[in-house]
């Protein structure tokens, strides 16, 4: 079974509680603090006591409900890429590699561990597509351009957004399975 080095856990724990900050952060903009939904309610509840928004006024007003929170992902997403950093260095330790030691696994070993590789390249993608989109002016990039990797973004998103439940899924398989110690060894090393 592998052991894992506290520097590793370290890094797994503190990454997993960003990552979960930054899903937060983009549901709840996709939700209850949707821009669009939210213009309708205040230009409506705002009409219905006699004063008049135009849409653009409204969507104005919504922006500036969620901009405090935003600024959490925008902060959140700095901590990522310094831990995307942080974890590029891990890979040369030996419990960073251990992730990746194909030629002493079963089958169904290789493909979890190639769906580690899936992950840590979205993961990477994820942390330089999000610094490109909220610096694209500083680094000269088009605002059309900054779109379509916005675009991007959003779509390699899902992809973090299917791994995490099937991380925890997969792991408590594990550990049903036969398993044994393999939360603990990512909890306390042991």
């Amino acid at each position: 079974m592998k052991k894992w080095s506290t520097s590793f856990r370290i890094w797994h724990w503190v990454n997993a509680f960003v990552v979960m900050g930054l899903i937060g952060t983009v549901l709840l903009r996709e939700t209850f603090l949707n821009s669009r939904e939210n213009a309708s309610i205040i230009s409506n509840k705002l009409l219905e006591m006699g004063i008049a928004l135009s849409g653009e006024q409204a969507k104005v007003i919504a922006k500036s409900i969620f901009a405090p929170m935003w600024e959490w992902h925008i902060y959140l997403g700095y901590l990522f890429g310094a831990l995307v950093l942080y974890r590029l260095a891990l890979f040369f330790t030996k419990s960073g590699k251990q992730s990746f030691c194909f030629k002493e696994l079963d089958m169904h070993h290789k493909l979890v561990s190639a769906g580690y590789v899936v992950i840590y390249v979205s993961l990477f993608f994820m942390a330089i597509s999000g610094l490109m989109i909220h610096f694209y002016e500083e680094l000269g990039v088009l605002k059309e351009t900054a779109h379509d990797i916005k675009e991007l973004h959003e779509a390699v998103y899902n992809i973090i957004l299917i791994f995490v439940p099937l991380h925890v899924a997969g792991v408590v398989v594990a550990a049903l399975r036969g398993e044994e110690g393999l939360i603990s060894k990512m909890v306390n090393g042991k």
